[in-house]
């Protein structure tokens, strides 16, 4: 007995690329119209979601014996746990959230300017110097003042979203013909 199998093609799911156009800007509008209320729902919403994966954790101990269970099992406590913690205090998660990726940009930005830097220095030219050294001054700035640049995560994410959404957007009608 023959089984037809359909290929899905993108000019098929065309609307999908359209709704995640369409929440890219709403989001996006959110983050730069009210980026404290904002991340405080993303805060919200991160606990509730810490807090559903370690109830599944858990349940999975006891149906998945693929992964041994002792990791389910504190996977599952800290995802609780983490999601208590967020949901008690959702201030300070959506402080916390962005001053976190702030420093992770900084360090990250060091790590690859210096590299950047010996990358000129070993024979990538001077191109390969120029962008260690702006990526090194990125990283300094972000590190130094890594609450400061946590208040710009917001808008920045919030103008990439926008900009993401109208090219999905642009995109699904492009596929959708």
């Amino acid at each position: 007995m023959a089984t037809a199998v359909r290929h899905v093609q993108q000019s098929d799911v065309w609307w999908i690329f359209l709704l995640e156009g369409i929440a890219a800007i709403i989001f996006g509008i959110l983050l730069l119209t009210n980026p404290v209320a904002t991340l405080l729902a993303l805060a919200v919403f991160l606990g509730f979601y810490l807090l559903f994966i370690g109830v599944l954790e858990l349940v999975r101990v006891f149906v998945d014996r693929s992964v041994p269970w002792y990791w389910s099992l504190l996977i599952g406590i800290l995802g609780i746990v983490a999601g208590i913690i967020v949901l008690n205090h959702p201030v300070a998660t959506a402080i916390v959230l962005p001053t976190s990726v702030a420093i992770y940009l900084g360090v990250l930005s060091l790590v690859m300017g210096i590299i950047g830097i010996i990358g000129g220095f070993a024979g990538g030219g001077i191109g390969s110097f120029i962008l260690g050294v702006i990526s090194t001054i990125i990283g300094v700035l972000l590190l130094s003042s890594p609450l400061n640049a946590a208040l710009a995560v917001p808008f920045v994410f919030g103008i990439l979203l926008l900009i993401e959404g109208v090219a999905l957007i642009i995109w699904a009608f492009r596929v959708k013909s």
